[in-house]
């Protein structure tokens, strides 16, 4: 103990640096408390400290550390030397401090910064701060970046520099730490709302993830400008403004200023300048002096790269922009000016202002060059001269400018014009005086009788620009000798022109131009239109008049009040008004001589000044007929004021000509439209003249007509300052009279009240009793309006004046004020009108209370007079509540912010010593009466407290008690009172005393109300328990307080409470309820009575705006729902009712229901996929977390805001669960009879569900799985299929709770799954569950294997995905788990699939460890079930389980993703629910990439999927019969497995393994055989044609590069694939499903194989060739033709787009359109010309006319025109009425290419014959014989059909058609099938191409087969075009004979070949040639079966089909195919084990 007394011995600073932490620690306490009690900041014990501050932040004791924070915290705050300390002590924090585990350390080691920044010490915290950035420590790298947000958030982006921050930044978002790139996002989200978009260009190169992250968090920033929350100890009084301001409402003014301070920032500012002079190459002003224009060209480019930068640094320019200025000015190459000129731009840019004084010698320079007339080069001036004028001013340049206007080049005027008006849309009104507006237009008014139209132009639009941007009240003198014409083009322009300034300029110059244009309507408008001239008023004239604006605003406002203050008071009233406030220069006497002279009689204005009195009164009568008769828009009324005020003006002698004058006054201002401006003009005289006893009374009626038309806030005080600022009492005491009549006659609205108070007060000091006396009837007047508190302001008048104020106010008592009978046009609103001072919001007269100045006391709550009330001696606590009670009285009226008063303030509330509670009492009712309805900000911390009194013992405590909530009450309404639990909290206190209380005001209070927050709901368990208290007086109230309760919450709500009582109590309580509900209705009037107290002129009608919010928000609306203040109103049930019960009393309306009586779900038309979208977009969060955050509570909240019934929506988002289950159990109540809505908001039901599931309250939980129960089964009943978004946003979070402890609530889980599973697919929700098996609660790993087994009993194998295996793999890893449950309820499911499918199971799992695999096989025995018995279940459960709704399931699965599959298809599948339809995505869609680049180890375990089903596939071969019933166990074992089924199957066609693909294909072959199973592959063609190119994509890519794999493999996959696809093209109503995207995709794909060259060098290549070219015809063919013809035509368009893309791909796509083209003409009716006239249309536009021909083809327009050509000459004129589908026909060079081609074809029609002749076609000689002809040609068409002389033929046809243009071959190709048609044509054109001379595409491009006689031909379905000449149809024969055939091929026939000539016999008779058989080649390596052509041709259309195509082997029977593949697919399974 020794060493502990020798250092409780040493002072404090030295404890402070003892080497004994306990030493440190007690110094630090102690110095705390020291630091604490000086009160002084200058004092010296400060100065002892200054060295030890860092010790007491870098303590190395974590403990002691703490406390040296603490302490270091209070010294930097209270210390005046602190500031010395910084930067030691801050660089102490950020490394010590900033790394300690313990948040509070941190937290402290924050403040400290903050509050060194506060002392004014900001930059070097700064800069300590963003040292500590570049530590290793990412933990004080995070704690540095947060420190920096929190300033920058609390202080402001003027205090906290953001340029060094946004420089790291950057670099911050690179890091690796995750935490600190997190808090670099928060940062970075914190400065983009102070200074917005110009953080963007600095972040430009972040990563693109986390910029796209920024941005969708910089989108949910409020829009409004932020200010700061904290401030500077300089700017404290600042602080204090805006706490006043916030608390008054909103400074509308200071709110505008505020604003202003944020944009400031420019993304320019935050650059980093550049130094480019020293960079400049060495030899650059010899360069740019060169002979040669490339040296100049180098020099110049090398300054273009260097100027690119955004910022430059300041320096010398002068010699680099002299020698630009040189080029531009001198140089002969143009290329070179245009050059110079962009560097000049880019120096203008870079260096901004800096620039300016270069400015003057460059521009004359740019304007003289305009002369150039290249484009590039006046472009480039056009750019440098505009980015030089930002730089300077137009004044700086404007002599310049003016110089060149006088040019006599065109050019060089009409440039410089519109470079003036450029300029003039970046002036305002203010940067436009009239000495530069002046010469301007003199010298543009000579351009516009220029002689040149473009040079008259650009004047026009200079002029226009200068009077959209100034108004004509300030051009129109400068154009009185422009013609109307012209005046009106001027006038043109201006309406065209967008001013950059932005809206400000734009308002002005609308609100100008809206004067003199438009006819005046009514005189109440004209009123109207004169209350605005605030904006330019004030710049010009009226300041001159001191007086004037000597009374305004307070002094805080810059601008002077008169203009200023009352604009906003007048701009409010616009609200009101359709018409705009005229603003008005002011303008000069000889302006307005000239005005007036144009609308006055000559003698009336010679008149004016002359001597005679009787002239000057002729003069006037002439002045006020011609008022009379004048119209308001002619009238220039500045100008006529103007003249009235001439000489003699206002000291008129004769009150005769006065009086007129005065009255002429009244008449202008009543008809014209008067203005601020003219109002200022004349109001001094008038002011003047209002004590005359013969004109005063002219002189008010003159006043009284400006008031209406620049409002009455204006008027009167500036008629108040200008009678205060001169001596005649006379005038002083009559201008207080009118304005008294004037309040009366306009009412109170928007007058200021401060600024009359200081008048009337200078008033009742004079010395004139008459001005004394007007002075108090204004006041009674003003009383009428503003209420008792009037009074407060007088109370220091001497006694014998207050007791004349009070009896006048006496007089005034009860009397309500007159409504207002002027001025009502604009005053309209003016409930909403702000006042004068902008800052607060005046709710018409009543709100005055808000104007009351208020002042600010919390600098006198000093930390002495809180420490003072909180002392232990009574006496001084006494002491300091008697200054607090001082410090009110003196105030008056107070700000709300009252410092640290209230937590002084509530300790003495519990005050041992009860008359100090007594005095805290009546210290809080004062305070209540001097804050006004701003107390209610302390409610919660106050007035809780006071209610707490209500419980003291003693009466008299009580009483004061009761009085003070009275009070509060009184300014605050009751909502705040009743909102939260904390009045419960106060009614569950067994107090007897507080209970009686509290329900005595309750009950005194609640009738009052119309509406009442939720909460209130909380007090009625405690009300209850009161009624069964055991004080007798607490249960009288409690019985009296149950009625009103019951008035808000109605009978149900209240009896449902009683379910949690004792069965006792509950009777009890009920009986009592029932008697309550026959009194309530007697209640309904005290509302009325309630209401009526505020409104009556007496005491409360002060207050009434305060407490209306709360207590009337209703009344004035009859509706509930249409309240202003919705929230309030639709809060709760209790609302509306009472609402209601006020209206009608009667029984019923006082029912809850009433509110609630509409729906609660709202249907909103496609809500649901909007929602979707904007989740997909990325446009809200996605619903995805693991405990809910704020943000997805409120975006839920949101998006129900439109679609739930907002009093419903109030219960679900409510803190309280019992309100959660109240909502729940109004969701069960709707659930039957709003199915509509309930399905249309399921996604948000849903949501909300799974907050649910995250509430701690079982009551909560176990309504939520109640209603899911009800809603799956009402949605399987309505047939509903949850969408994936509804899934996958629920069902993990139920999955959740199959974990619960309670068994109750897992079992219901458990039930939801179940029927979940009818109304989701099983398969897909198997992922879900599995995703639950890796959960860490044990219970839920358990459950969800138990359900995954229960999946698989009832759905089969099926169910598994993505494969079986993987899924029973992840299943068998939980046999090993630690968990009882767990192992027995994995081995249970793998014992399920056992039972349902075999051993197989062992392959499945893959290989598990001895102990696991014998624990299963021993559960295997014990489950006596055999697999045999597994079919039967599966069949007894699947029906009760699925079958109703598999069905639509998969209808739905295939449902139709828009395009994909056509309109009767999407009928077919919309059957089961058209909106859930919508949404749902094929499956195999999610994973498609994956699969295309997938090669790892997945691809051997995907033939499982189907590994059960081979022995099926297969064994059937050998024998046809069972053939057909081998598909039934895919295809037949329920309808409702189909889809999902060939989903599945079609998904492994894209498999990367070969042997699945194979697999897939051959099953999908076998579906495709069957007419009647065809049908099946309906709906999911689109996804098969994906699949099957995606596989064709794999092969390209993936297998033909791999070295590995066999060849033969890739060619028996092409096979099978090409196999299919013709088999599926057979089928035209399947064909015609694909889409135009699909078939686009296909055709790449097939041609791309085409092409591709390395097939072409395998054995079997050629034959896989020649069978794509036979599908591609096939395609072509079968497809819907709109579909396939407007795939090819983007195909075409993105193969020439394409630079990759060979020309042959392209030629081959063209080929296929020709292809197209030939079958037009049967196929132009099914064909949608306008989709296809579209495509042409978009293909036009990227590729033009110029375009096309600039092809090294000329086939692309050659194709193109062809079609074209041949669609006109099917459709005719008609063609033209199909381009609906176009935009902006007008741009299209399609329509105008097709009326060429309609006029060319009419014109040939015509004179056909001659043209042909012309040709030089010599024409058939008429007489030679046509047997001669038919016989040549005859011969020719045998040689075409024969083998060997087909090209000699097609050689002599072409002579033949060239010699005898006109010879008509059709008959001869009539007869023949389509493909002889295409053949001969082709042939013909090959030889056409080869005579021309053009190359001719080599074999090897593939499609030469086609060119050539190679090529197979296309037999259609009905196998009309070839199989039969004539075109009929097929007989049965045709069908026996193939089936001959493809029993031979299968070995199941020896017919012999010969057998077969039937089938050659159909064969037409000019057969094309016989080629080698592709298919054969198709159907596997059956090569050596190659037929004839002709049998081929019969044969392809089956056999394809047969299953050889997937089992494709050498041998010529397929029974070995199939063991060799059999033996194939076990070496894969054996390699697998």
């Amino acid at each position: 103990m020794g060493d502990d007394s020798e250092w409780m011995k040493l002072p404090v600073d030295q404890k402070c640096e003892h080497k004994l932490w306990k030493a440190r620690l007690s110094g630090y306490e102690e110095a705390l408390k020291i630091f604490q009690k000086i009160k002084d900041e200058k004092s010296p014990e400060w100065s002892k400290y200054l060295g030890l501050i860092k010790k007491f932040v870098t303590d190395s004791n974590a403990v002691v550390q703490l406390k040296g924070l603490e302490a270091a915290l209070v010294y930097v705050e209270n210390a005046h030397v602190a500031g010395k300390t910084t930067g030691e002590v801050v660089s102490g924090v950020v490394s010590k401090v900033f790394n300690q585990p313990k948040a509070k350390a941190k937290e402290l080691g924050i403040e400290i910064c903050l509050m060194y920044i506060e002392i004014e010490k900001g930059e070097a915290v700064q800069e300590e701060l963003l040292k500590g950035l570049d530590n290793k420590n990412p933990k004080i790298i995070v704690a540095c970046i947060e420190t920096l947000r929190k300033a920058l958030s609390e202080f402001g982006s003027k205090i906290i520099l953001l340029k060094p921050i946004i420089k790291v930044l950057p670099k911050l978002f690179e890091s690796r730490e995750k935490a600190v790139r997190d808090e670099a996002k928060l940062i970075a989200v914190e400065i983009y709302r102070w200074i917005r978009d110009a953080l963007r260009p600095p972040l430009q190169n972040i990563n693109s993830v986390q910029l796209k992250e920024l941005e969708e968090e910089w989108v949910k920033l409020p829009t409004g400008a932020p200010k700061p929350s904290r401030f500077l100890r300089s700017q404290q009084e600042l602080e204090a403004k805006l706490e006043q301001q916030q608390s008054a409402g909103g400074d509308a003014e200071g709110g505008g200023d505020d604003g202003d301070e944020v944009p400031q920032i420019d993304a320019y500012e935050l650059l980093e300048a550049v130094e480019i002079l020293s960079k400049l190459p060495k030899d650059f002003y010899d360069k740019i002096e060169a002979k040669k224009w490339q040296e100049r060209k180098e020099a110049l480019e090398a300054v273009e790269v260097l100027v690119k930068n955004p910022k430059l640094e300041a320096g010398d320019y002068v010699d680099l922009v002299k020698a630009l200025k040189k080029v531009v000015g001198k140089d002969t190459n143009v290329m070179l000016v245009a050059l110079a000129a962009k560097c000049l731009t880019g120096l203008a840019v870079g260096l901004r202002k800096k620039f300016g004084q270069y400015a003057g010698h460059v521009v004359p320079t740019i304007l003289e060059k305009f002369k150039e007339k290249k484009p590039q080069v006046v472009q480039a001036l056009q750019e440098a001269i505009d980015a030089i004028f930002l730089t300077t001013t137009l004044q700086n340049i404007s002599e310049d400018v003016l110089a060149v206007m006088d040019n006599k080049n065109p050019t060089i005027k009409q440039q410089t014009s519109l470079f003036i008006a450029r300029s003039f849309r970046h002036c305002t009104a203010s940067t436009l005086p009239k000495s530069l507006l002046k010469p301007f237009c003199a010298a543009l008014l000579k351009h516009i009788n220029d002689s040149a139209p473009e040079v008259r132009d650009a004047a026009f639009e200079a002029l226009g620009t200068a009077l959209k941007v100034v108004g004509e009240k300030a051009v129109n003198p400068f154009l009185n000798d422009v013609d109307k014409l012209k005046l009106d083009k001027i006038k043109e322009c201006s309406e065209k022109v967008e001013l950059i300034h932005g809206k400000k300029a734009v308002l002005a110059a609308d609100k100008k131009e809206s004067k003199p244009v438009p006819g005046r309507t009514a005189a109440s408008g004209a009123a109207g239109d004169k209350d605005t001239k605030d904006i330019s008023a004030p710049k010009p004239g009226p300041l001159k008049k001191a007086p004037a604006s000597k009374a305004g605003g307070p002094p805080k406002k810059g601008k002077p009040a008169a203009p200023g203050g009352t604009g906003s008071a007048g701009t409010k009233n616009k609200k009101g008004l359709e018409t705009k406030e005229i603003v008005e220069p002011e303008l000069s006497i000889e302006v307005c001589e000239e005005k007036a002279s144009a609308v006055l009689p000559a003698t009336c204005i010679q008149l004016l000044d002359s001597s005679n009195w009787k002239e000057r009164l002729a003069c006037m009568e002439e002045f006020q007929k011609a008022v009379e008769l004048m119209d308001r828009t002619e009238m220039p009324c500045q100008a006529l004021v103007r003249m009235l005020a001439k000489k003699p003006g206002w000291k008129e002698t004769n009150f005769q000509v006065m009086q007129m004058k005065l009255h002429i006054v009244a008449l202008i201002a009543q008809k014209g439209n008067f203005s601020k401006t003219s109002a200022q003009i004349v109001l001094d005289g008038l002011v003047d003249k209002i004590g005359d006893v013969k004109c005063g009374n002219n002189a008010k009626e003159a006043m009284t007509a400006i008031a209406e038309a620049c409002m009455l806030p204006w008027t009167a005080e500036q008629v108040m300052s200008m009678a205060f600022s001169q001596k005649n009492p006379k005038n002083q005491s009559e201008t207080l009279n009118w304005l008294s009549n004037a309040i009366k006659e306009f009412g109170f609205s928007g007058l200021n009240v401060k600024a009359f108070i200081s008048n009337v007060k200078t008033a009742l000091a004079a010395t004139n009793p008459a001005v004394r006396t007007s002075a108090i009837t204004l006041l009674g007047v003003m009383y009428l309006y503003v209420g008792p508190s009037l009074r407060m302001f007088f109370e220091d008048e001497k006694p014998a004046l207050l007791s004349q104020i009070d009896a006048e106010f006496e007089k005034m008592q009860g009397q309500s004020p007159p409504a207002p009978t002027r001025g009502i046009s604009k005053h309209s609103t003016s409930g909403t009108d702000e006042g004068e001072d902008g800052d607060e919001p005046d709710d018409g007269g009543n709100d005055v209370v808000d104007l009351l100045p208020r002042t600010e006391i919390s600098d006198k709550i000093t930390s002495e007079l809180v420490s003072k009330i909180g002392d232990k001696n009574w006496k001084i606590r006494k002491e300091g509540l008697d200054e607090v009670a001082g410090i009110i009285n003196e105030a008056k009226f107070i700000q709300p912010n009252i410092g640290e008063l209230p937590t002084a303030l509530k300790g003495r509330l519990n005050d041992s010593n009860k008359i100090l509670v007594q005095q805290t009492l009546n210290i809080l009712q004062q305070l209540a009466v001097a804050m006004g309805p701003n107390i209610k900000q302390h409610v919660k911390n106050l007035g809780i407290p006071i209610i707490t009194v209500l419980g003291d013992s003693k009466n008299n405590v009580r009483a004061a008690a009761l009085a003070t909530v009275n009070a509060w009450a009184e300014q605050t309404g009751m909502k705040e009172w009743l909102e939260g639990e904390d009045l419960s909290e106060e009614l569950k206190k067994e107090n007897p005393f507080l209970r009686q209380e509290l329900l005595g005001w309750l009950a005194e209070k609640l009738p009052t109300l119309r509406s009442t927050p939720t909460d209130l709901i909380l007090c009625v368990p405690h009300l209850y328990s009161c009624l069964e208290d055991r004080n007798g007086d607490v249960r009288k109230k409690a019985q009296d307080a149950l009625p009103f309760f019951m008035m808000h919450l109605g009978y149900e709500k209240m009896a449902k409470a009683t379910g949690k009582l004792k069965p006792t109590s509950k009777d009890q309580v009920l009986a009592m309820l029932e008697k309550a509900k026959a009194n309530m209705p007697a209640k309904p009037a005290a509302p009325a009575k309630g209401t009526s107290k505020p409104m009556g002129g007496s005491a409360p009608a002060k207050f009434q705006p305060a407490s209306a919010p709360v207590e009337d928000s209703l009344s004035n609306t009859v509706e509930p729902k249409q309240d202003p203040k919705k929230a309030k109103a639709l809060g709760v049930s209790s609302k509306a009712k009472s609402a209601q019960g006020k209206k009608v009393p009667s029984k019923t309306s006082l029912k809850e229901d009433e509110d609630k009586s509409g729906p609660i779900f709202i249907v909103v038309p496609n809500g649901k996929e909007q929602r979707m979208k904007d989740e997909k977009g990325l446009k809200v969060l996605k619903w995805n977390f693991t405990t809910p955050r704020d943000e997805y509570i409120e975006q839920l909240k949101t998006q129900m805001s439109s679609c739930v019934a907002k009093w419903l929506q109030d219960e679900m988002f409510h803190s309280d669960f019992q309100h959660h289950n109240k909502a729940l159990a109004v969701m069960v109540d709707h659930l039957e009879s709003e199915k509509e809505g309930v399905i249309g908001c399921l996604d948000l039901i849903l949501k909300w569900l799974t907050l649910r599931f995250f509430d701690t309250n079982t009551s909560v939980l176990m309504k939520t799985l109640e209603y899911l129960k009800l809603l799956f089964t009402l949605l399987s009943e309505e047939e509903y299929h949850l969408t994936e978004n509804e899934a996958s946003s629920f069902i993990p979070y139920l999955i959740l709770k199959v974990g619960e402890p309670k068994d109750v609530i897992r079992k219901d889980v458990r039930a939801i799954l179940n029927r979940m599973c009818l109304i989701y697919p099983a398969s897909k929700l198997f992922p879900f569950i599995m995703e639950g098996t890796k959960s860490k609660n044990s219970k839920q790993r358990a459950e969800c294997l138990e359900e995954l087994g229960c999946l698989v009993e009832s759905y089969g194998m099926n169910v598994c995905q993505p494969t079986p295996g993987k899924a029973l793999k992840e299943i068998a890893i939980h046999i090993g788990d630690r968990d009882n449950a767990v192992r027995n309820a994995a081995l249970n499911t793998i014992v399920t699939v056992y039972n349902v499918h075999g051993d197989q199971v062992f392959k499945l799992i893959g290989t598990l460890s001895e102990k696991d695999m014998s624990m299963l096989e021993e559960r295997i025995k014990r489950s006596a079930k055999r697999p045999s018995a597994a079919p039967i279940k599966q069949l007894e459960e699947k029906p009760q389980r699925s079958q109703n709704i598999s069905s639509n399931a998969n209808v739905l699965r295939r449902g139709p993703t828009e395009d994909m599959s056509s309109k009767l298809n999407q009928a077919r599948s919309m059957s089961g629910h058209p909106e859930a339809a919508q949404m749902v995505r094929r499956e195999f869609q999610l994973d498609l990439d994956e699969i295309e680049n997938d090669n790892g180890t997945v691809r051997c375990e995907m033939p499982e999927l189907v590994q059960h089903k081979l022995d099926d596939i297969f064994e059937p071969v050998l024998i046809p019969e069972p053939k057909i019933r081998a598909v039934s166990p895919h295809f037949d074992d329920m309808h409702s497995n189909t889809a999902s089924t060939i989903n599945f199957i079609i998904s492994q066609v894209a498999s990367g393994d070969i042997n699945t693909s194979i697999q897939a294909l051959t099953q999908i072959d076998e579906v495709l055989r069957q007419e009647d199973k065809a049908e099946a592959m309906s709906g999911h063609i689109d996804q098969f044609l994906i699949a099957t190119f995606m596989q064709l994509r794999l092969i390209y890519n993936t297998h033909m590069a791999d070295e590995k794999l066999e060849k033969d493999e890739i060619i028996k996959l092409y096979s099978c694939i090409i196999g299919n696809m013709i088999s599926l093209f057979q089928i035209e109503s399947l064909a015609r499903e694909a889409s135009t995207g699909v078939l686009k995709d296909l055709m790449h794909g097939l041609i791309t194989l085409m092409l591709d060259s390395r097939i072409e060098d395998l054995e079997e290549g050629q034959q896989v060739i020649r069978s794509v070219n036979l599908l591609v015809v096939k395609v072509l063919e079968k497809s819907d033709q709109t579909n396939i013809l407007s795939a090819l035509l983007v195909l075409l368009q993105d193969s020439l787009l394409a630079t990759a893309s060979s020309p042959k791909f392209s030629e081959l796509v063209m080929k296929c359109l020709w292809r197209m083209v030939r079958l037009l003409p049967e196929t132009i009716n099914s064909i949608n010309l306008d989709r296809i006239l579209l495509d042409i249309h978009v293909f036009m536009k990227v590729f033009p006319k110029e375009k096309l021909k600039q092809c090294k083809s000329e086939f692309p327009i050659r194709t193109l025109k062809t079609l074209l050509h041949t669609l006109c000459k099917l459709k005719g004129p008609k063609i033209l009425d199909h381009l609906t589908m176009i935009d902006n026909k007008n741009e299209s060079e399609l329509e105008a290419h097709l009326c060429r081609m309609m006029k060319h074809s009419m014109d040939q029609t015509g004179s056909k014959s001659d043209k042909e002749t012309e040709k030089g076609a010599s024409r058939i000689d008429e007489k030679s014989s046509k047997a001669k002809v038919n016989d040549f040609l005859a011969e020719i068409f045998k040689k075409i059909g024969s083998k060997e002389n087909t090209k000699e033929g097609l050689a002599e046809l072409y002579e033949y058609k060239k010699k005898y243009s006109d010879a008509d071959i059709e008959p001869f190709l009539k007869n023949s099938s389509q493909f002889f048609q295409s053949y001969v044509e082709r042939g013909l054109r090959v030889i056409e191409m080869e005579r021309e001379g053009k190359s001719r595409i080599p074999p090897s491009t593939g499609i030469s087969p086609q060119m050539e006689v190679t090529c197979v031909p296309a037999p259609t379905s009905t196998m009309s075009s070839i199989g039969n000449t004539n075109g009929e149809e097929v007989g049965p024969s045709v069908y026996l004979e193939r089936l001959k055939i493809l029993r031979q091929r299968c070995g199941l026939d020896n017919t012999k070949q010969d057998d077969r000539p039937p089938l050659t016999s159909l064969l037409s008779k000019p057969a094309v040639p016989t080629v080698a058989s592709s298919t054969d080649m198709l159907h596997s390596k059956l090569s050596q079966l190659r037929e004839s052509r002709e049998q081929h041709q019969h044969s392809d259309l089956d056999s394809n089909q047969t299953h050889s195509s997937g089992t494709v082997t050498t041998s010529s029977s397929s029974t070995a195919n199939i063991d060799d593949l059999k033996k194939r697919l076990e070496r894969i399974k054996s390699s697998r084990k």
